[in-house]
């Protein structure tokens, strides 16, 4: 493969690409906390603001599959456009909401609004995804720090829109700030519509949905440690810890509603932009300039044991108050900022090895199988966040996550082999 990094082409397209998933994963992650806040407050139930994002990852792993033959067939700008007008109709949608229906009518509602922006993610994710794989320059590090500056500056962009959601929530209202999103979102596609060069590939025909389903013994082993990484942070991250800071920081009132709103978004956007912040710096962290990519490989399985550590140390420190103390409030916060510190590197290695681990040829359709595994792990950690928190609150929740992390480092420790000689098999 040529070195596109001295193809303009390349990094131009590379610039809109990532420019339109900036876009996306603004209003997704304003979105996401809306909904939830906003239900919150409804009187929802732990298990039922679970719910609401059920379809949400149920549509990622059916997207994700179809998704990556899809963009093997007819091109990957086909799947990026069509993501974001997809997003821009379900935040449409979403101001339709009726407050006299019944919360089952509205669960139901949202859950289908949901799914249509789960669908929209998983398409703009994967086309974005792909494409650093065909763009990016191929000598030294160089896809590792493409993928890590997309992937890292989508986490640092999505933590803010964590932030304005709660804010447009507490400023402006439910409906007002959905149709703001819907409107931006609107506009970026259309400038992205026409500013897109070229340089991504056009699809081939004759492409057969069977071989979404890869071959390759890496390529799975890491699909399998994507659902448990996932999971580990979904099951707190979902549910579970907003509802408990809300339960701390609320004191009933409307003006006391809105403060917590504003202290809970902003820090899952901390959190998030953190996220980002590592992930970008993840290949100077690794040294993955001057390693050999086995090593990288073997990182993988170490790097999630440490994580391992936080959620286990966490779990023992929620099983030992007596309450939403303020010591525990105050550990949660750092020990869950650490914790993502430490998973920003883990989903750094994983976001390089799946590019690295396969063919140009079939990279939609590998990395459409391996964001289907990243949905299903949040599908999971989304059920039980909810559940975990209901029946045995932060002990069981944080208990949850420390074996989904071990369960993560046991299947990266079944990577084997070099790059070069995964794709020469």
């Amino acid at each position: 493969m040529t070195d596109t990094s001295a193809r303009p082409e390349g990094l131009s397209a590379y610039i809109a690409v990532t420019a339109a998933y900036w876009a996306f994963m603004l209003t997704d992650g304003a979105l996401r906390m809306l909904v939830l806040l906003h239900f919150h407050t409804l009187g929802f139930s732990p298990v039922q603001l679970a719910y609401l994002f059920v379809l949400y990852e149920v549509a990622g792993i059916v997207t994700n599959l179809s998704a990556g033959w899809i963009a093997a067939r007819f091109g990957l700008t086909s799947t990026l456009y069509a993501g974001l007008g997809i997003q821009v109709l379900a935040l449409l949608a979403l101001t339709q909401l009726d407050p006299t229906w019944t919360i089952g009518v509205s669960v139901a509602f949202v859950m289908l609004v949901q799914g249509a922006s789960g669908v929209a993610k998983d398409l703009a994710k994967m086309s974005s995804k792909s494409a650093v794989k065909i763009l990016a320059p191929q000598d030294g590090d160089g896809l590792f720090r493409w993928v890590a500056v997309l992937t890292g500056s989508k986490n640092a962009v999505k933590g803010l829109g964590f932030l304005l959601g709660a804010a447009g929530l507490g400023t402006f209202g439910f409906t007002t700030a959905v149709l703001g999103m819907a409107a931006v979102l609107a506009a970026i596609l259309l400038a992205v519509l026409f500013a897109m060069p070229r340089g991504l590939p056009k699809g081939r025909k004759g492409v057969k949905f069977s071989e979404v389903f890869s071959k390759s013994r890496n390529v799975n082993w890491l699909s399998v440690a994507r659902v448990f990484l996932f999971g580990a942070r979904d099951v707190w991250f979902v549910v579970g810890i907003p509802i408990y800071f809300y339960a701390v920081l609320s004191d009933g009132s409307a003006a006391g509603n809105r403060a917590a709103f504003f202290l809970i978004g902003t820090f899952m956007a901390f959190w998030i932009i953190l996220y980002g912040v590592v992930q970008v710096a993840s290949p100077r962290i690794l040294r993955a300039a001057t390693r050999p990519q086995a090593q990288l490989i073997g990182a993988a399985r170490g790097w999630a044991w440490v994580l391992t550590a936080v959620p286990a140390v966490l779990t023992v420190a929620a099983s030992t108050a007596s309450g939403p103390e303020p010591w525990l409030t105050v550990a949660l916060v750092a020990g869950l900022l650490l914790f993502g510190a430490l998973f920003a590197v883990n989903s750094a290695l994983h976001s390089y090895l799946i590019l690295a681990f396969t063919k140009a040829e079939r990279v939609t359709m590998d990395v459409g199988l391996y964001y289907m595994a990243n949905a299903a792990g949040r599908l999971a950690g989304t059920v039980l966040s909810g559940l975990t928190y209901q029946v045995g609150g932060l002990t069981l929740m944080l208990g949850t996550a420390t074996l989904m992390v071990a369960a993560s480092a046991v299947a990266s420790g079944r990577l084997s082999g070099s790059v070069g000689e995964v794709e020469a098999g």
